[in-house]
């Protein structure tokens, strides 16, 4: 099998070289520091099940009566010509706030699934000569069409990383309409696949911004600490016809430091000077933060930074030379709240981040299984604590179309340049739970060399399937997978004990293969209902169960050598349509450590005190 991976990895290498993940648009980096409108707030939307408003009514091509774009008022047509005949008035349909999933906009799309147009009216200024205008969405679940003022302004797959289009012949100084289509049928050449383990949360979801760049503009600026710890490097990437040979200038504020010089012919100024001697470094519970200004031309781009190295050495996993235990949580990315809508804000983000740091004692966070918020990353950068950052090739993924690999290797290059600056994040991951097969091999193998080749400073993994055996009469778990070759972290999802028929008795004694890499528990859990109580039966779905099932994976992992971390799942219990227990479920993964209305369940303490103790000892 080895061989073969070998050879199909040469294949991927090969791969590598000749279509490297393309860069699809402006990056677009820290939009929300940039000139601009944030298009927040009101939006008209309308459903269209049978997708008429992009196909036809007959599916040929679409007539006035179908084009929710469409830069009409349909009250103002109607009246002039009452025999104008049209099936939907955007501008008279109900409002919703966004961003938000549609699945709390009104009772009848809960469980919606398809594609709904969502449309704005705005005013904003006329550009200026030399300005270049852009609509930046940070996510639309799935798939999206966008149109300002009658015209296609572009569209993007994938709902959790951003996508900015550029609309300078597009906006109108004075009035303006922006209409979306937001379709969140799942692609089956898609990623994540159509079957999953968390709610789909079709909509707008993240916010939507008007950007106001000059001509030729900063679009992103990796800052960083070099992997020695020696230099601080800065990859200054312009846009504009201006780019090649433009000057440029870092400062780093607090640090009486500044990188110059010009672009290249590719429009990169790849700047560097030796590390200052006062430099605080960036550390889990010390994250020190630095002003950074970059200036190109007539732009500025601002940002917070923090510096610091991350590395494997033998079987330790290094956080500024120092070895680290990832005392982590797995989280979803939902509020708070009985009926969630993936309305992530400051308020709501720091509550769960700081539900990890100071109620469980947690140095980490694995933030599954795919690319959080901006709003997220940001806050642990400002929080101290490490991050685990995972793009959703999740299960069954199409691994043998060209197509999924392209839309991922997009996915992934998407994420690493809007997140490069997050000194917070020390893991790409690349994929969770996906079978061996030399397709997926491949497929995964040319994602790890995609990370290294677009971020050197950080470490690649992938959540993992533990393959068990019984051994001399024991029960031994272990890796054995040939992913583990390109990763430079094993993870492993283990549910001993919960998806198996192990007594919590047996779990204890359940012993572990040693690596040659430092090995992670991405996962493990067990599902339970808040507020109830079984202590006689121990039946599962009890907070006493999952209290001891917690008790006893916690004295497994003392027979884990390799181990150097753990994520367990998950923090709070979050929405998936699969789980239909009528009492446990009711369409809610409940393998959560609080409720959805933050009620902490007994287990929560069982984590928080050993964390605590491993804290105490320094790990």
């Amino acid at each position: 099998m080895r061989r073969v991976f070998e050879r199909v990895l040469a294949a991927a290498a090969v791969l590598v070289m000749a279509a490297s993940a393309a860069q699809a648009g402006p990056t677009l980096t820290r939009a929300d520091r940039r000139d601009g409108q944030d298009l927040s707030g009101t939006w008209n939307y309308s459903v269209d099940p049978y997708r008429d408003g992009i196909a036809g009514f007959h599916r040929g091509p679409p007539g006035v009566g179908h084009r929710r774009y469409d830069d009409s008022d349909v009250e103002q047509v109607t009246r002039a010509d009452p025999k104008a005949l049209y099936e939907y008035d955007m501008q008279r349909s109900p409002t919703a706030t966004l961003p938000a999933s549609w699945l709390t906009h009104a009772p009848e799309m809960r469980h919606y699934q398809g594609l709904v147009w969502y449309q704005r009216r705005f005013e904003t200024p006329a550009l200026k000569p030399g300005q270049r205008a852009f609509l930046r969405f940070e996510a639309a679940n799935y798939t999206a069409k966008v149109y300002l003022n009658g015209q296609a302004a572009g569209e993007h797959e994938g709902g959790f990383t951003p996508f900015s289009l550029e609309v300078t012949r597009l906006l109108r100084g004075g009035q303006n309409q922006v209409t979306v289509g937001v379709d969140s049928t799942p692609a089956v050449d898609g990623a994540p696949p159509p079957v999953t383990d968390w709610e789909n949360y079709g909509g707008i979801t993240r916010p939507v911004r008007l950007v106001i760049t000059p001509e030729t503009f900063v679009d992103e600026a990796w800052v960083r600490l070099t992997r020695d710890g020696k230099a601080i490097a800065a990859d200054v990437r312009l846009d504009g016809p201006a780019a090649a040979g433009a000057a440029v200038s870092v400062k780093v504020a607090g640090l009486n430091l500044t990188l110059s010089g010009q672009a290249g012919s590719d429009g990169v100024a790849r700047l560097s000077a030796p590390a200052p001697k006062g430099l605080k470094r960036w550390a889990p519970g010390a994250p020190a933060l630095y002003d950074v200004r970059v200036e190109a031309g007539g732009d500025v781009l601002t940002d917070r930074v923090g510096f610091r190295t991350v590395e494997v050495r033998g079987g330790e996993i290094l956080v500024n030379g120092k070895p680290v235990f990832l005392r982590g949580i797995c989280l979803h990315e939902e509020e708070l709240g009985e009926n969630p809508a993936r309305t992530i804000t400051d308020a709501s983000a720091h509550a769960l981040l700081a539900e990890a740091r100071d109620g469980l004692h947690a140095n980490f966070v694995r933030l599954a299984h795919y690319p959080h918020s901006e709003v997220t990353t940001r806050l642990a950068d400002e929080m101290g604590l490490l991050v685990w950052s995972e793009i959703p090739i999740y299960w069954l993924v199409d691994f043998g179309n060209a197509r999924t690999l392209k839309l991922a290797r997009d996915m992934l290059a998407d994420s690493i340049r809007r997140d490069r600056n997050r000194a917070s994040i020390v893991l790409w991951s690349v994929a969770n739970e996906t079978p061996i097969s030399d397709a997926r091999n491949a497929f995964l193998g040319t994602l790890a060399d995609d990370v290294r080749a677009l971020d050197d400073t950080r470490l690649v993994t992938a959540a993992l399937l533990a393959d068990h055996k019984v051994e001399g009469g024991e029960q031994v778990m272990g890796i054995d997978d040939p992913l583990a070759a390109k990763l430079d972290v094993l993870a492993v999802n283990t549910y001993a004990g919960w998806y198996s028929d192990d007594s919590l008795d047996a779990v204890a004694k359940i012993a572990w293969r040693p690596t040659d890499k430092p090995m992670v528990f991405s996962e493990f859990g067990a599902d339970a209902l808040a507020g109830f109580s079984d202590p006689a039966l121990m039946r599962k779905f009890s907070e006493d169960f999952q209290a001891r099932y917690y008790v006893q994976t916690l004295a497994m992992a003392a027979n884990a050598p390799s181990l150097r971390g753990m994520s367990p799942w998950i923090l709070k219990d979050f929405r998936s349509p699969r789980r239909q227990h009528p009492v446990y479920q009711q369409g809610w993964n409940r393998k959560g450590l609080i409720s959805p209305t933050g009620r902490r369940k007994a287990a929560f303490k069982v984590l928080a005190d050993y964390y605590e103790k491993l804290a105490g000892e320094g790990r």
